[in-house]
């Protein structure tokens, strides 16, 4: 499978997850313990390249990401 970016990321996501991690003052641990917990195998690692937008965010773990961190999947996809 071919995997596009978009202005050389992977996803539009990291940034905002970022943002809104570090206004909750979570590390990239917490907020990895929190999508394990709703079942998402994903480690501090994970949370790192999604920042970076080196790694694709799946659908269902973008619906994840936000309720782990209080927001809307809408935020987390403004630009």
């Amino acid at each position: 499978m071919k995997i596009y970016s978009y202005n050389g990321r992977c996803n539009v996501s990291g940034r905002n997850v970022r943002i809104i991690r570090e206004q909750m003052k979570l590390s990239q641990d917490q907020l990895a313990a929190r999508m394990q917990v709703q079942g998402v195998p994903l480690t501090q690692k994970a949370v790192s390249r999604i920042e970076t937008g080196e790694r694709v965010v799946a659908d269902y773990e973008l619906m994840l990401l936000a309720k782990a961190l209080n927001t809307s999947v809408t935020v987390l996809l403004d630009p």
